[in-house]
């Protein structure tokens, strides 16, 4: 058995299996959370100024859970930028600590009626109550250079432009040292045996198959939703990697999703 799972990586990229074997274990339980993303986004857009979504160029989403600091950093950054053109959805995971924002009219901020601790629901929600022709992700310990969206939408309205971009990115210690920059040119067979796929830099067109999964992944399942759409997107639509930083990603520790071992 050892031999053939090794074989079967060696052909198809241990990334993919994995994915596999998580829709085979874990696919009963998308069946209530796209129930449960449905109805909160039927709750959430009633609550909204004339129950209609706001429209703007770029939908950007904010992923929070109690980090009420972090969040105002990655809502500053988000409004700071040169491209204004975007309404800002910051989505709760059901944590309830949410600091004093700035007063924007693009800032709408809502709640989930309960932690689920699903970031692809939850952000399948922000863009499901959102209407713009690209959409950009963020989460609340992170933050975006200035010229972020703009550099991402400059190739996006390119001639023969891809449907989706990701830039580089400044990784960052929670002491604020630079960890690294991490900048990998897009190549879909790379992307079997490397998890350098994140949503953080990832600007993309809005299409009908633009959703997260769905599945409940533990801290210890790989690969990561981030890793799964852009992975899945880039089988129909084009991907590329812009070099430039635009995006400090915070090497955090004490992430609520993901699990870092940094080194001393």
């Amino acid at each position: 058995m050892r031999a053939l799972k090794k074989r079967l990586r060696a052909r198809y990229g241990w990334l993919p299996l994995e994915e596999l074997r998580n829709k085979v274990m874990l696919g009963h339980t998308a069946v209530g959370l796209r129930r449960f993303e449905r109805t909160e986004i039927q709750r959430l857009l009633a609550t909204m100024p004339g129950g209609v979504r706001p429209q703007a160029r770029v939908a950007t989403v904010i992923l929070t859970f109690k980090r009420p600091e972090g969040l105002r950093r990655a809502v500053a950054s988000v409004l700071a930028q040169t491209m204004r053109d975007q309404v800002v959805v910051v989505m709760d995971d059901g944590g309830g600590q949410i600091p004093e924002l700035p007063d924007d009219p693009r800032l709408h901020v809502l709640s989930l009626r309960h932690n689920i601790n699903v970031l692809g629901v939850t952000r399948n929600i922000g863009m499901g109550l959102t209407d713009s022709p690209y959409v950009a992700f963020l989460d609340d310990d992170n933050a975006w250079l200035p010229h972020h969206l703009e550099t991402a939408l400059a190739r996006l309205d390119a001639a023969q432009a891809p449907d989706a971009v990701y830039t580089a990115m400044n990784r960052i210690l929670p002491d604020g040292t630079q960890h690294d920059i991490l900048s990998v040119p897009f190549d879909r067979k790379l992307a079997w045996e490397r998890c350098f796929l994140d949503s953080n830099p990832l600007v993309v067109r809005r299409t009908p198959d633009l959703h997260f999964s769905r599945l409940r992944r533990s801290s210890s399942v790989a690969p990561k939703e981030d890793w799964e759409l852009v992975y899945r997107f880039s089988k129909r639509h084009q991907v590329e990697h812009i070099p430039e930083p635009t995006v400090d990603y915070t090497v955090n520790p004490d992430s609520y999703w993901t699990t870092w071992q940094v080194k001393a």
